[in-house]
């Protein structure tokens, strides 16, 4: 039994690298900030309601970096 509790935790933290590798290189503030720009803008000019194609732009964006949101 003591190789099976070994084995678990060698899947485990094999488990934990690849996640850690999925993640993100970028903090969420400093990604796309081309479309989070255009998309501030807007919405200040234009309220929220007016903007949803610039927001999904921003949202797709972010998604394809790696994001999840």
């Amino acid at each position: 039994m003591v190789l099976g509790s070994g084995e678990k935790k060698t899947d485990e933290s094999s488990a934990s690298s690849e996640k850690a590798s999925e993640k993100p290189k970028l903090k969420p503030c400093c990604a796309c900030p081309e479309t989070k720009k255009v998309r501030d803008a807007c919405i200040v000019e234009n309220g929220q309601e007016n903007c949803q194609a610039l927001i999904e732009a921003h949202l797709k964006c972010m998604r394809d970096l790696g994001f999840n949101i």
